[in-house]
């Protein structure tokens, strides 16, 4: 129901009026009328501009149009408002909007934007979920000149406007995109995301969820086309040759850096709870700790993405997310932790032993399920198919097992509230918001099919071979495209823009000819 509205001229004839409705629940709607004639008084309607909200006014017009800007509750314009009187040594703001790859795009802003941004939101190209990871638009998409490369309203994501502790006097905020008519853009995974969601919530459940990431520190200081190099030891000043699994010197040696990220994640209210030593030189994994929020649990991984990037930088070295960097090492995965809470805030998952529940079950079998359908979420570049060896703690098959690292799907050891499903599938160059709604998708598709999965793997599942999983770029593209489950929860148009994209990608990586291709054909054939 309306509370009050307000129309402020703009212009003569014709009328153009800027009209701003505010509604009992504070949510602001902000159109731009055109008055093309007067003399006829008319009954306008706001359900008109914004269904389900009741509200009547006259205004002597014949015809007239109307465009809607934007819609912003007020608290979070409060927000805006808050933060600004609570940090007046900020004086920009990073603008974060997360593309398909999960990239940041965006906008750099003087304070003085930061209420407008909020009341009326700006405008981000489509075609920002049509780029690469080098940022080349992908015409195959559809969302580049084939549409006019259009412009697409963003608005605040409420509770994410943040001090950068890293730059002086900056904060950032994340985007979402919108279409005109105020519903989420068709392409933004973070909107897929939150329409998984929403079915698990049509049954009263909800998902608890954590996410782990692995990645190296290297030497910028290299090349194009020349392979990383470890970092320097900061204490011996050599270059480190080898690492150890939990090793406490390797968390001494980086101290600082692992500090930065530590008190940059507490500013910016980001539970990263573990760092922790990997099997090879320079590599480290950070784990965020669950939240009862799936969307909240994947922008927590992606702004630690960029907390780690940025403190790197700032110690000389360089941290990479690349899913294998050495062929001779340990490649970077993406673990995700997920559970089930019911309606009671109880675990779903949790049985009366170790094996946990009946729904733990179907869970896994649903997410097996789509595993085929989703290795290209998984794994979405050429570089990520290069991580799949048999003993690199890189799953190969469909397995799943209790407390066993040599599976896809793990059951950590536990036989209480904290039963989980721990995917290990996934490299860290995943999208969070995909790769999280991917399971999901299965783990909903499980409950509700209640299918039983195979026996569980006990000991070293890399002797166990299958071959259902797809373990190339282009036979994971080829299984996407058939999928049958993923588009009844991603939808098809995102599932078509998806695989266009990566067509797009595949297309204009296999136009590049390797330098070994000489080495190994120019002589020889």
């Amino acid at each position: 129901m309306l509370c009050w509205y307000a129309l402020n001229r703009q212009k003569n004839l014709p009328f153009l009026y800027c009209c701003t409705v505010l509604y009992f629940d504070g949510w602001i709607d902000t159109l731009t009328v055109t008055i093309k004639q007067t003399g006829l008084a008319v009954c306008f309607s706001s359900e008109d501009f914004h269904t389900g909200y009741v509200g009547n006014w006259q205004y002597p017009f014949s015809q007239l149009s109307y465009e809607k800007v934007g819609r912003m509750n007020t608290k979070f314009v409060e927000e805006a408002e808050s933060f600004l009187e609570q940090h007046p040594e900020i004086r920009e703001f990073d603008l974060l909007l997360p593309d398909i790859n999960a990239v940041f795009r965006g906008k750099r802003v003087q304070r003085k934007k930061l209420i407008s941004i909020y009341k009326k939101g700006l405008y981000f190209p489509a075609s920002v979920f049509a780029m690469d990871v080098t940022g080349e638009t992908m015409e195959e998409t559809g969302l580049g000149f084939k549409s006019g490369d259009q412009d697409i309203p963003c608005y605040p994501v409420p509770g994410t406007l943040k001090v950068v502790p890293w730059q002086k006097e900056r904060g950032q905020l994340l985007l979402r995109m919108h279409e005109p008519d105020g519903s989420p853009f068709l392409g933004n995974p973070r909107e897929v995301l939150q329409s998984v969601c929403n079915k698990l919530s049509e049954f009263g459940w909800k998902a608890m969820v954590a996410v782990e990431i692995e990645f190296y520190l290297v030497d910028p200081k290299r090349r194009p086309g020349q392979p990383p190099r470890p970092v320097f030891s900061s204490l011996t000043g050599q270059r480190e040759t080898e690492g150890q699994l939990y090793s406490l010197s390797s968390l001494d040696t980086h101290e600082l850096f692992l500090k930065d990220i530590s008190e940059a994640a507490i500013i910016q209210n980001i539970p990263a709870d573990t760092a922790l030593a990997e099997l090879a030189p320079g590599q480290f994994e950070v784990n965020l700790h669950h939240v009862p929020d799936a969307v909240l649990a994947c922008d927590h991984a992606v702004l630690l993405k960029r907390i780690i990037r940025s403190a790197a930088q700032n110690h000389k070295v360089e941290a990479t997310f690349m899913p294998k960097p050495y062929p001779d090492q340990p490649g970077n995965g993406m673990h995700v932790h997920m559970s089930l809470l019911d309606k009671k805030g109880q675990n779903v998952f949790q049985g009366i032993d170790a094996s946990g529940s009946p729904e733990l079950k179907h869970a896994v079998e649903g997410i097996r399920s789509v595993m085929t359908e989703s290795m290209l979420v998984c794994a979405p570049h050429a570089n990520s198919y290069h991580r799949f060896q048999s003993g690199s703690y890189a799953p190969v098959n469909m397995s799943w097992g209790y407390n066993n690292r040599t599976v896809s799907l793990r059951i950590p050891a536990n036989n209480g509230p904290d039963m989980r499903i721990e995917h290990r599938l996934a490299g860290a160059d995943a999208n969070p918001y995909l790769l999280v709604s991917t399971l999901l998708a299965g783990l909903h598709y499980g409950l509700i099919t209640k299918t039983e999965p195979p026996a569980p793997v006990e000991g070293n599942a890399y002797l166990q071979t299958d071959t259902e999983l797809p373990l190339t770029w282009e036979q994971a593209k080829n299984h996407f495209d058939h999928a049958k489950i993923l588009p009844k929860y991603f939808g098809k148009e995102f599932c078509q823009l998806f695989s266009n994209l990566k067509l797009g990608e595949q297309t204009r990586f296999m136009s590049t000819i390797a330098p070994l291709e000489y080495d190994w054909y120019l002589k020889t054939v």
